[in-house]
């Protein structure tokens, strides 16, 4: 159940960072330029792909009867960490993502 709550919270991280990464502000933000129209799509549809396995992983680790309202909590806190970290750190934001694989495998192999 552990390591279903980390996927949800990773996934709705990545979701809200891809959707954000989708609009043309904040992708000169970060990478100071502007992002095609197809790297638009493709941020804009993998965000909502993102966000929907984090619905998945809600519903494993809560039962579908909680897990919608559990999915909107890590929405929160996902779009918290996105909120707090864009204005100060916005590369850290975008890399920090990478240390989610490593931290799963653990949280996995411990559970």
């Amino acid at each position: 159940m552990l390591a279903h709550f980390f996927a949800a919270l990773a996934f709705a991280y990545l979701g809200m960072l891809a959707l954000c990464q989708g609009l043309e502000r904040h992708y000169k933000q970060v990478w100071g330029k502007a992002p095609s129209a197809r790297l638009r799509r493709v941020l804009r549809v993998g965000g909502w792909i993102c966000l929907g396995l984090s619905l998945y992983f809600c519903g494993k680790a809560w039962g579908w009867a909680m897990g919608p309202v559990g999915w909107l909590g890590m929405l929160s806190l996902g779009g918290f960490g996105l909120l707090m970290l864009l204005p100060y750190r916005p590369r850290l934001a975008v890399w920090l993502p990478l240390g989610f694989v490593p931290l799963w495998a653990v949280i996995e192999t411990l559970t």
